[in-house]
Protein backbone atom coordinates (compact mmCIF):
# COMPACT_ATOMS: atom_id res chain seq x y z
CA UNK A 1 0.00 0.00 0.00
CA UNK A 2 3.13 2.23 0.21
CA UNK A 3 4.14 4.96 -3.04
CA UNK A 4 6.67 6.87 -1.51
CA UNK A 5 8.38 4.60 0.82
CA UNK A 6 9.63 1.19 1.44
CA UNK A 7 9.27 -1.10 4.73
CA UNK A 8 10.82 -4.11 5.59
CA UNK A 9 11.21 -6.05 8.55
CA UNK A 10 13.78 -8.75 9.23
CA UNK A 11 13.76 -10.14 12.62
CA UNK A 12 14.02 -8.13 14.85
CA UNK A 13 14.68 -4.82 12.84
CA UNK A 14 12.02 -3.10 10.92
CA UNK A 15 13.56 -0.73 7.83
CA UNK A 16 11.34 2.48 6.68
CA UNK A 17 13.25 3.89 3.71
CA UNK A 18 12.33 7.22 2.69
CA UNK A 19 12.06 6.59 -1.15
CA UNK A 20 12.07 9.42 -3.70
CA UNK A 21 15.36 9.53 -4.51
CA UNK A 22 15.24 11.47 -7.66
CA UNK A 23 13.74 14.25 -5.91
CA UNK A 24 16.37 13.57 -2.87
CA UNK A 25 13.49 11.79 -0.58
CA UNK A 26 12.22 15.21 -0.47
CA UNK A 27 8.79 15.14 1.69
CA UNK A 28 5.20 14.87 0.37
CA UNK A 29 1.87 14.90 2.19
CA UNK A 30 1.38 11.40 1.36
CA UNK A 31 5.43 9.99 2.36
CA UNK A 32 4.74 11.50 6.11
CA UNK A 33 1.25 9.50 6.05
CA UNK A 34 2.89 6.38 5.29
CA UNK A 35 5.93 6.56 7.54
CA UNK A 36 3.39 7.57 10.72
CA UNK A 37 1.25 4.24 9.41
CA UNK A 38 4.83 1.90 9.03
CA UNK A 39 6.28 3.34 12.35
CA UNK A 40 2.86 1.89 13.53
CA UNK A 41 3.00 -1.27 12.11
CA UNK A 42 6.88 -1.45 13.15
CA UNK A 43 5.44 -0.75 16.49
CA UNK A 44 3.01 -3.51 17.02
CA UNK A 45 4.65 -6.56 15.18
CA UNK A 46 6.46 -8.60 18.27
CA UNK A 47 9.28 -9.39 15.54
CA UNK A 48 10.55 -5.98 15.80
CA UNK A 49 12.72 -4.67 18.61
CA UNK A 50 14.02 -1.68 16.76
CA UNK A 51 13.27 0.46 13.75
CA UNK A 52 15.91 1.82 10.91
CA UNK A 53 14.82 5.17 9.15
CA UNK A 54 16.86 5.89 6.07
CA UNK A 55 16.84 7.05 2.42
CA UNK A 56 17.06 5.86 -0.76
CA UNK A 57 20.26 6.38 -3.32
CA UNK A 58 22.09 9.33 -2.18
CA UNK A 59 19.99 11.08 0.10
CA UNK A 60 18.37 10.62 3.64
CA UNK A 61 16.11 13.62 3.15
CA UNK A 62 15.98 17.45 1.79
CA UNK A 63 13.05 18.32 3.66
CA UNK A 64 9.58 19.45 2.29
CA UNK A 65 8.79 18.97 -1.32
CA UNK A 66 9.65 22.46 -2.91
CA UNK A 67 6.10 21.99 -5.09
CA UNK A 68 4.44 22.00 -2.03
CA UNK A 69 6.28 24.74 -0.23
CA UNK A 70 5.40 27.02 -2.99
CA UNK A 71 2.22 26.17 -3.16
CA UNK A 72 1.52 26.93 0.05
CA UNK A 73 3.89 29.79 -0.41
CA UNK A 74 1.51 31.20 -2.93
CA UNK A 75 -1.44 30.29 -0.89
CA UNK A 76 -2.77 27.67 -3.48
CA UNK A 77 -3.70 24.42 -2.40
CA UNK A 78 -4.51 21.58 -5.03
CA UNK A 79 -7.12 19.11 -4.44
CA UNK A 80 -6.20 16.59 -1.33
CA UNK A 81 -5.33 13.07 -1.78
CA UNK A 82 -7.14 10.45 -0.10
CA UNK A 83 -5.22 9.18 3.06
CA UNK A 84 -7.49 7.80 4.80
CA UNK A 85 -6.31 4.08 4.06
CA UNK A 86 -3.17 5.24 6.21
CA UNK A 87 -4.79 6.49 9.27
CA UNK A 88 -2.29 5.38 12.02
CA UNK A 89 -1.68 6.55 15.54
CA UNK A 90 1.62 5.21 16.84
CA UNK A 91 3.12 6.04 19.88
CA UNK A 92 2.41 5.15 23.78
CA UNK A 93 -0.93 7.12 24.45
CA UNK A 94 0.50 6.73 28.25
CA UNK A 95 3.71 9.41 27.68
CA UNK A 96 1.24 12.30 27.76
CA UNK A 97 0.42 14.85 26.25
CA UNK A 98 3.75 16.49 25.33
CA UNK A 99 4.39 13.28 22.83
CA UNK A 100 0.85 14.05 21.04
CA UNK A 101 1.71 17.67 18.99
CA UNK A 102 2.77 17.44 15.91
CA UNK A 103 5.55 14.85 14.93
CA UNK A 104 6.71 14.18 18.91
CA UNK A 105 4.80 10.73 18.80
CA UNK A 106 7.86 9.80 17.65
CA UNK A 107 9.70 10.25 21.14
CA UNK A 108 6.85 8.32 22.42
CA UNK A 109 7.62 4.96 20.11
CA UNK A 110 7.73 2.35 22.19
CA UNK A 111 10.58 0.52 20.31
CA UNK A 112 14.32 2.50 19.71
CA UNK A 113 14.08 4.31 16.55
CA UNK A 114 17.48 4.97 14.28
CA UNK A 115 18.08 7.42 11.85
CA UNK A 116 20.73 6.09 9.25
CA UNK A 117 21.98 9.26 7.50
CA UNK A 118 23.68 8.45 4.29
CA UNK A 119 23.51 11.58 2.61
CA UNK A 120 21.39 15.19 2.03
CA UNK A 121 19.50 16.12 5.83
CA UNK A 122 17.98 19.16 5.42
CA UNK A 123 15.02 21.20 6.55
CA UNK A 124 12.32 18.84 7.73
CA UNK A 125 14.21 16.09 7.09
CA UNK A 126 16.16 17.36 9.76
CA UNK A 127 13.91 17.47 12.21
CA UNK A 128 12.49 13.96 12.00
CA UNK A 129 16.72 12.84 12.20
CA UNK A 130 16.32 14.62 15.30
CA UNK A 131 13.13 12.71 16.42
CA UNK A 132 14.71 9.58 16.50
CA UNK A 133 16.28 8.22 19.22
CA UNK A 134 20.10 8.39 17.76
CA UNK A 135 21.61 8.65 14.38
CA UNK A 136 24.24 6.90 12.67
CA UNK A 137 25.49 8.90 9.71
CA UNK A 138 27.76 8.59 6.88
CA UNK A 139 31.13 11.16 6.74
CA UNK A 140 30.31 12.56 3.67
CA UNK A 141 26.55 13.24 4.70
CA UNK A 142 25.46 16.91 4.45
CA UNK A 143 23.21 18.80 7.00
CA UNK A 144 22.06 22.11 7.02
CA UNK A 145 18.63 23.83 9.05
CA UNK A 146 17.85 25.61 5.67
CA UNK A 147 14.25 27.34 7.86
CA UNK A 148 16.27 30.45 8.02
CA UNK A 149 16.84 30.78 4.46
CA UNK A 150 13.48 30.18 3.54
CA UNK A 151 11.89 32.91 5.85
CA UNK A 152 10.70 30.05 8.36
CA UNK A 153 11.79 30.05 11.90
CA UNK A 154 12.84 26.88 13.59
CA UNK A 155 10.34 24.07 13.27
CA UNK A 156 8.83 20.79 14.51
CA UNK A 157 10.29 20.38 18.05
CA UNK A 158 13.97 21.31 17.09
CA UNK A 159 14.28 24.28 19.17
CA UNK A 160 13.44 22.09 21.62
CA UNK A 161 15.46 18.88 20.89
CA UNK A 162 18.79 20.65 19.19
CA UNK A 163 19.79 23.10 22.26
CA UNK A 164 19.28 19.93 24.51
CA UNK A 165 21.59 18.00 22.42
CA UNK A 166 24.36 20.30 21.28
CA UNK A 167 23.79 23.44 23.78
CA UNK A 168 22.56 26.38 22.83
CA UNK A 169 24.95 28.68 21.87
CA UNK A 170 25.75 25.74 18.70
CA UNK A 171 22.10 25.40 18.06
CA UNK A 172 21.73 29.00 17.21
CA UNK A 173 24.66 28.76 14.74
CA UNK A 174 22.99 25.97 12.75
CA UNK A 175 19.58 27.23 12.43
CA UNK A 176 20.70 31.05 12.20
CA UNK A 177 23.02 30.35 9.49
CA UNK A 178 21.54 27.53 7.82
CA UNK A 179 25.32 26.40 7.01
CA UNK A 180 25.84 23.30 6.03
CA UNK A 181 28.07 20.92 7.48
CA UNK A 182 29.36 17.07 7.02
CA UNK A 183 28.93 13.94 9.28
CA UNK A 184 32.76 14.27 11.25
CA UNK A 185 31.39 17.98 12.40
CA UNK A 186 27.94 16.59 13.22
CA UNK A 187 30.10 14.11 15.42
CA UNK A 188 32.15 16.98 16.87
CA UNK A 189 28.89 18.76 17.60
CA UNK A 190 26.61 15.98 19.32
CA UNK A 191 24.23 15.59 16.80
CA UNK A 192 25.06 12.00 16.32
CA UNK A 193 26.37 9.30 18.15
CA UNK A 194 28.18 7.36 15.07
CA UNK A 195 30.08 8.27 12.14
CA UNK A 196 30.66 5.65 9.54
CA UNK A 197 32.27 5.47 6.20
CA UNK A 198 30.03 6.14 2.96
CA UNK A 199 27.51 3.20 2.52
CA UNK A 200 27.94 1.91 5.98
CA UNK A 201 24.88 3.84 7.83
CA UNK A 202 22.04 1.21 7.30
CA UNK A 203 24.33 -1.74 8.10
CA UNK A 204 25.62 -0.39 10.99
CA UNK A 205 22.01 0.62 12.34
CA UNK A 206 20.84 -3.06 11.83
CA UNK A 207 23.71 -4.62 13.50
CA UNK A 208 23.18 -2.26 16.87
CA UNK A 209 19.57 -2.80 17.16
CA UNK A 210 20.17 -7.07 16.15
CA UNK A 211 22.81 -6.66 18.95
CA UNK A 212 19.87 -4.86 21.18
CA UNK A 213 17.65 -7.60 20.80
CA UNK A 214 20.52 -10.28 21.23
CA UNK A 215 20.91 -8.79 24.79
CA UNK A 216 18.69 -6.55 26.44
CA UNK A 217 15.21 -6.77 27.41
CA UNK A 218 12.80 -5.13 24.78
CA UNK A 219 10.73 -4.07 27.69
CA UNK A 220 13.88 -2.45 29.47
CA UNK A 221 14.48 -0.59 26.14
CA UNK A 222 10.66 0.51 26.15
CA UNK A 223 10.76 2.17 30.01
CA UNK A 224 14.29 3.43 29.63
CA UNK A 225 13.05 5.82 26.30
CA UNK A 226 9.72 6.72 28.06
CA UNK A 227 12.06 8.02 31.40
CA UNK A 228 14.65 9.56 29.06
CA UNK A 229 11.77 11.90 27.01
CA UNK A 230 9.17 12.02 29.73
CA UNK A 231 12.26 13.56 32.42
CA UNK A 232 13.61 15.96 30.33
CA UNK A 233 10.16 17.59 30.98
CA UNK A 234 10.41 17.20 35.14
CA UNK A 235 11.86 18.49 38.07
CA UNK A 236 14.02 15.76 39.68
CA UNK A 237 12.17 14.79 42.66
CA UNK A 238 9.66 13.78 40.22
CA UNK A 239 11.62 12.28 37.80
CA UNK A 240 12.99 10.38 40.93
CA UNK A 241 9.73 8.91 42.16
CA UNK A 242 8.58 7.99 38.65
CA UNK A 243 11.45 5.57 38.28
CA UNK A 244 11.79 4.29 41.99
CA UNK A 245 7.98 3.18 41.33
CA UNK A 246 9.09 1.85 37.46
CA UNK A 247 12.47 0.16 39.37
CA UNK A 248 9.77 -1.71 41.97
CA UNK A 249 7.71 -2.93 39.21
CA UNK A 250 10.96 -4.07 37.09
CA UNK A 251 12.38 -6.11 40.21
CA UNK A 252 8.94 -8.32 40.17
CA UNK A 253 8.67 -9.07 36.52
CA UNK A 254 10.34 -12.20 34.51
CA UNK A 255 12.71 -10.75 32.36
CA UNK A 256 14.30 -9.42 35.86
CA UNK A 257 14.60 -13.90 36.45
CA UNK A 258 15.93 -13.80 33.50
CA UNK A 259 18.65 -11.22 33.17
CA UNK A 260 19.89 -12.75 36.45
CA UNK A 261 19.57 -16.31 35.60
CA UNK A 262 21.15 -15.87 32.12
CA UNK A 263 24.25 -14.11 33.41
CA UNK A 264 24.57 -16.41 36.24
CA UNK A 265 24.66 -19.66 33.70
CA UNK A 266 26.58 -17.89 31.61
CA UNK A 267 24.47 -17.67 28.46
CA UNK A 268 22.24 -14.81 26.13
CA UNK A 269 19.08 -14.05 27.66
CA UNK A 270 15.89 -15.20 26.45
CA UNK A 271 13.43 -11.59 26.78
CA UNK A 272 10.08 -11.51 25.92
CA UNK A 273 9.64 -9.47 22.69
CA UNK A 274 6.85 -6.28 23.11
CA UNK A 275 3.32 -7.62 22.39
CA UNK A 276 1.26 -4.30 22.16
Amino acid sequence: MYEQILYEVQDPVAVITFNRPEALNALTGRMQREFKHALAAAESDPSVVGIVLTGAGRGFCAGADIGGLQSTADGKRGPEEDLSALKASPGDPNMGENFTVSYTFMLSLKKPIIAAINGPCAGLGFCYALLCDMRFAEKQAKFTTAFGQRGLIAEHASSWLLPRLIGAGKSLDILWSARKFQGEEAKELGLVERVVDTGESLNTAIRYIQDLAENVSPTSLRIMKAQVYRHLNMELGEAMVESNQWMDESLKSEDFKEGVNSFIERRKPNFKRLNN
